[in-house]
């Protein structure tokens, strides 16, 4: 960090009484309704609301949704986002200082009054462009990208834009095929940039669908220090949860982990207090893991899936400590 911008860090500590140190960054990257929202829910129930702060970077539209009718973009281009202003505010957080940030609301597409947001000991960025530039992602510990099959993520796109966005099924296939160019030229490509790859889905060799239980393919790349999972995923539980080394789109080498949806309850459980184990801290396992929604029904896959990302949140927030 250049000279002055430590003098500047150090004299807002002083003149704030700020001598916390900075929170631990995770991105969670991906396109429009892919499950964003509700990882990102989960991680925050299980760290508390006095511990964790969590920021969408959709909120930096330029346009609200009638100035974007006649823009040659979707809300998916860069261009149609302040990215300078976002990767700003990603540097201000990670120093572990507020931000004033501004708010898009999805609910009939206008921008609002900004909000003074201050980051916590975790903090969660989520979106669909937080891992787009090498500056942004220079501010995280850990880097996700969630990766459904598409026909699951259009549906998902459909059900949620219509109960709780007011678009007609017709608008959301419209604006569906309006953004395809631009999620394969700015959205996807952020699937190498993530330490790991998430993909919800259902298991095609089981004669499974989209509407039975789903379960989940964890790409572990060692660009992070992952729990030690050999020890725990051992034979007495590779029918619910097994490991194996693969490639990647890339060809390069990569740890993927298979999360059964029809594993018994009873060996998930054992394996997700192992790798709670591991951390070594006093708390118990969180019992809200895996919740689809707030109090409602729950999904073994999607429980392991945030107990890993806060297995690195916790160690990141250790190692800075």
């Amino acid at each position: 960090m250049p000279d002055k911008q430590i003098a500047i860090q150090r004299a807002w500590q002083r003149d704030n009484g700020n001598s916390r140190s900075r929170p631990a960054m995770l991105a969670i990257a991906g396109d429009s309704a892919a499950g964003k929202t509700t990882l990102t829910q989960g991680l925050v129930a299980a760290l508390g609301v006095l511990h964790c702060t969590s920021i969408c970077t959709d909120h930096y539209h330029r346009f609200d949704r009638e100035e974007r009718k006649d823009k040659p973009f979707t809300p998916l281009h860069p261009d149609c986002n302040y990215v300078e202003v976002m990767e700003q505010h990603l540097q201000l957080i990670a120093l572990g200082q507020p931000i004033l940030q501004p708010v898009y609301d999805h609910s009939n597409g206008t921008l609002t009054r900004p909000i003074l947001i201050e980051p916590r000991d975790y903090v969660i960025i989520e979106g669909l462009l937080p891992l787009h530039s090498k500056l942004s992602r220079a501010c995280f510990d850990i880097g996700v990208y969630l990766d459904p099959p598409e026909e699951i993520r259009y549906d998902w796109k459909i059900k949620r834009d219509t109960s709780k966005r007011g678009y007609t099924e017709e608008q959301v296939r419209a604006d569906l095929e309006k953004r395809e160019p631009e999620s394969a030229e700015f959205i996807r490509p952020q699937r190498a940039h993530a330490d790991i790859v998430v993909r919800f889905a259902p298991i095609e060799e089981r004669g499974e669908s989209a509407d039975d239980p789903l379960s989940a393919t964890l790409l572990l790349r060692p660009t992070a220090p992952h729990p030690d999972l050999a020890s725990i995923l051992t034979e007495d539980v590779s029918k619910a949860i097994h490991m194996k080394l693969t490639r990647d789109d890339d060809g390069k080498p990569v740890d993927a982990v298979h999360i059964h949806a029809y594993a018994d309850p009873e060996v998930t459980e054992k394996v997700k207090q192992a790798i709670w184990d591991q951390l070594g801290v006093a708390e118990p396992l969180p019992d809200t893991l895996g919740e689809l929604e707030p109090g409602g029904p729950r999904s073994e896959p999607l429980a392991l899936t945030q107990l890993l990302l806060l297995f690195h949140l916790i160690q990141a927030r250790n190692s800075t400590a």
